[in-house]
C-alpha cells in the first residue's frame, strides 16, 4: 500500500494493545491531565517507544516467570534477558525497513516483508540456540529439528510483531484518509453554501437598483435617496454575517424588516407585512437570509399583480425540538402559477432555499408549499431547533 505520510514505528508483542483515534490537535506537555486528553497515537514516535518497550518487557516477564516456575534456575533469567535484547534490537531494524516498505506497492511490500521476517527469525534463532548452549545446557550443540523448531517459534513471534506493525499503520492511514475526506466534504459543503448565499445579494440588488432607477427617471429624487439609504443599511447588516453562518430568528426578522422598508418605498400601502414570532423561537438559529427570498416571491406574485396589493405574514413557532417557519400571502395563489414556480423553479428564490436547506440539514428538514383555503399562498419550512452556538449535524 503506497503512502507518502509519515508512519509510526510498530509496537512489540503485548498481551493487549488499543489503537486510539487520530486527530489534528497539536502536541501538549505531558502532565497528568494531558495524558488523559491527548490521543495515544497523536505523537506517533512516542506511541512506538511505549508499545515497543512495554511489549518486550512483557515478553521478558512472562518468559522469566515460566522458566522459574519450571525450576530452570537463575541462568534462565540471563538467557531470557539476552533474547529480549535481541528481539528488541531486531524489531527496531525491521521497523526501519517496514517504514519504507509500506510506501511501496502491496506485492513488493509483502514479498520483502516476509523475506525480512524469515531472515530475522534465522538470526534470532541462531542467537537463541547459542545462548541455550552457553547458559542452560553447556556443551550441547542443538542441530536439526531442535534448531528448526526454534526458527518456527521465533518466526511466529516476529510475524505477530509485523502484523501488529502493519495493522496499526494501515489503521492510522485509513483514519487519516477518512479525516481528509471529511474535511474535503465539509469544505465542499461550505463552498456550496457560500455560493448559494452569495446569489441572494446580486438578485436583490438588481431589483432594488431597478426601482431606484425608475424613481430617478420619474424625478422622485427624495424617495430615490431614501431607498438608497435603506439599501445601504440593509447591505451593511447582511454583509456582516458569514455566507455559511447562521443567525437567530430574531436577527432574521430584523433583516426582513430592513428589506421590507425598502420595498415599502415601491408599493406603499399595497404592501402590508405582519410578523407573528413565538417567544420560544426567537433564539433558534437558521441560515442567514433564508426567509428573504420567500418574502421577495410573495411581493412578486402576490403584491405586484394585484391593484389592491396583498398582506404578507411571517410566522415562527417552536414545536418541541423543531422550529416551523411560515411565509404566507393573500395573493392569487395557485391561479398565478406560483405552485409551479415553487416546485420547478430553477432561479435564485425557492430553488436556492431548497438547496441551502439540503446543504445545511440534509434530509432533516421539511419544505412545503400550498394554496391557502381562503386564497393566497404559503411556504412552510421546518428545521431542527438549534439554540445559540449549536451547530448543524
Amino acid at each position: 500500500m503506497a503512502s507518502s505520510s509519515p508512519q509510526i514505528n510498530a509496537p512489540a508483542p503485548a498481551p493487549a494493545q488499543a489503537a486510539g483515534p487520530v486527530t489534528d490537535r497539536s502536541a501538549k506537555s505531558w502532565g497528568p491531565i494531558s495524558l488523559q486528553q491527548q490521543p495515544f497515537f497523536e505523537d506517533k514516535n512516542r506511541a512506538f517507544w511505549i508499545l515497543q518497550s512495554a511489549g518486550w518487557a512483557g515478553y521478558f516477564v512472562l518468559r522469566t516467570l515460566t522458566g522459574i516456575a519450571n525450576a530452570m534456575g537463575w541462568s534462565f533469567v540471563i538467557h531470557t534477558a539476552l533474547l529480549t535484547a535481541t528481539g528488541y534490537s531486531i524489531t527496531l531494524l525491521m521497523a526501519a525497513s517496514f517504514r519504507r516498505l509500506i510506501r511501496l506497492r502491496p506485492l513488493v511490500t509483502w514479498t520483502i516483508s516476509i523475506a525480512l521476517v524469515l531472515l530475522a527469525s534465522a538470526g534470532f534463532s541462531a542467537i537463541e540456540t547459542w545462548s541455550y548452549a552457553t547458559f542452560l545446557s553447556p556443551g550441547s550443540r542443538p542441530a536439526g529439528l531442535q534448531f528448526f523448531s526454534s526458527i518456527l517459534l521465533t518466526f511466529s513471534l516476529l510475524a505477530a510483531w509485523s502484523a501488529l506493525y502493519y495493522g496499526i499503520n494501515y489503521y492510522l492511514l485509513l483514519e487519516q484518509q477518512t479525516d481528509q475526506l471529511l474535511r474535503l466534504e465539509h469544505q465542499a459543503s461550505s463552498a456550496q453554501l457560500a455560493m448559494l448565499r452569495y446569489q441572494l445579494n446580486p438578485h436583490f440588488l438588481f431589483n432594488t437598483l431597478n426601482s431606484i432607477s425608475t424613481l430617478v427617471l420619474l424625478k422622485q429624487t427624495e424617495r430615490a435617496n431614501a431607498m438608497l439609504s435603506r439599501l445601504s443599511s440593509f447591505l451593511r447588516y447582511t454583509l456582516v454575517n458569514e455566507p455559511t453562518g447562521q443567525v437567530t430568528v430574531e436577527q432574521e426578522v430584523e433583516t426582513l424588516k430592513l428589506y421590507l422598508e425598502i420595498e415599502k418605498m415601491r408599493f406603499e400601502e399595497r404592501l402590508r407585512a405582519r410578523f407573528h414570532i413565538d417567544p420560544a423561537a426567537v433564539g433558534a438559529r437558521l441560515p442567514s437570509l433564508l426567509l428573504q427570498p420567500l418574502v421577495e416571491n410573495a411581493i412578486k406574485y402576490a403584491v405586484t399583480p394585484q391593484e389592491e396589493g396583498a398582506d404578507i405574514l411571517v410566522e415562527a413557532r417552536r414545536k418541541g425540538d423543531r422550529v416551523e417557519l411560515t411565509v404566507q400571502d393573500t395573493g392569487p395563489g395557485a391561479d398565478s402559477g406560483y405552485t409551479v414556480r415553487a416546485e420547478q423553479s430553477t432561479g435564485v428564490g425557492l430553488a436556492n432555499i431548497r438547496d441551502r436547506l439540503a446543504q445545511a440539514y440534509g434530509a432533516d428538514h421539511r419544505f412545503e408549499t400550498q394554496t391557502n383555503i381562503r386564497g393566497g399562498f404559503s411556504v412552510t419550512i421546518e428545521i431542527p431547533y438549534q439554540f445559540q452556538s449549536e451547530e448543524v449535524k
